[in-house]
């Protein structure tokens, strides 16, 4: 049986967020989260979970958002503390310190797991493990944790790590859809919706494990103080907890939902 999991990006950025996710979850196909150790709302995230025991939770691993969780480092902030802006790493000539990143990934790793969270897998914050060479620390981090790992747009991660492996595809409905962040609400509805409709029957034809990757969130001042990407997610809970989106999904022949606890190899 081939295998779909709707992951939620950026558990724990806001209650809003959190919200989102829930309903999207109890009351739609969203298989799968993860988690950010350091946002406002990581504790409010690990109490909803509870009440969500068939929801697999990963780490979302962060350096472009809120503030670290370790008060040493000298090349992931700004002077105020906080993390670099995505534009920071972008830029030439702009590279964090290899162990700095390694040090800070696996205390919010750390920080989940002693929350109560067995993680499912890894995955990045604005796709930091594909930037700046620091996929190799990202890989080993999963190799030492034993866990799955997020393919990336480009289908770079395709090897099989420790005892899991990651998605063959990565299906994103801003980067696959043709809409963005300034699309009108209406547009972007119909647009995810196409996307999903197009792309999931189109990868079922030739790979076993799909990931679609969503922001599905309810707003507050903080999911609109911390991301630019906000109003359009609410078309996301839409979409996840539709009867028209159920319908679809359990028409495909051969393919189930799923989270990433089934990528892991048997002992």
């Amino acid at each position: 049986m081939k295998k779909l999991i709707f992951n939620a990006d950026d558990f724990g950025l806001s209650y809003g967020v959190n919200f989102g996710i829930q309903e999207s979850h109890l009351r739609g196909v969203q298989t799968s989260t993860t988690i950010m150790a350091g946002m406002p709302a990581f504790d409010h995230a690990v109490q909803l979970a509870k009440g969500m025991p068939t929801l697999g939770i990963g780490v979302h691993l962060t350096l472009t958002c809120g503030r670290p969780l370790l008060a040493s480092h000298k090349t992931l902030t700004e002077a105020d503390g906080n993390f670099h802006r995505l534009s920071f790493y972008k830029q030439e000539d702009t590279a964090p310190d290899p162990d700095e990143v390694f040090r800070e990934w696996h205390a919010q790793i750390e920080k989940t797991i002693t929350a109560g969270i067995q993680p499912t897998h890894l995955d990045s914050h604005h796709h930091m493990h594909i930037f700046k060479g620091l996929e190799p620390i990202f890989l080993q981090l999963a190799e030492e944790y034993h866990l799955p790992v997020r393919n990336s747009v480009q289908g770079r991660l395709t090897t099989r790590l420790g005892n899991a492996a990651c998605p063959q595809a990565l299906i994103d409905f801003v980067e696959n859809s043709g809409v963005h962040f300034h699309t009108p609400l209406p547009e972007y509805a119909v647009g995810i919706d196409r996307c999903m409709r197009r792309l999931i029957p189109d990868a079922l034809e030739t790979l076993d494990t799909i990931e679609i990757m969503c922001h599905p969130a309810y707003l507050d001042t903080d999911v609109m103080l911390h991301s630019s990407f906000n109003l359009h997610r609410m078309c996301e809970v839409d979409l996840l907890t539709s009867p028209e989106t159920q319908e679809f999904l359990h028409s495909l022949e051969n393919a189930s939902l799923a989270n990433y606890s089934s990528l892991h190899k048997e002992d």
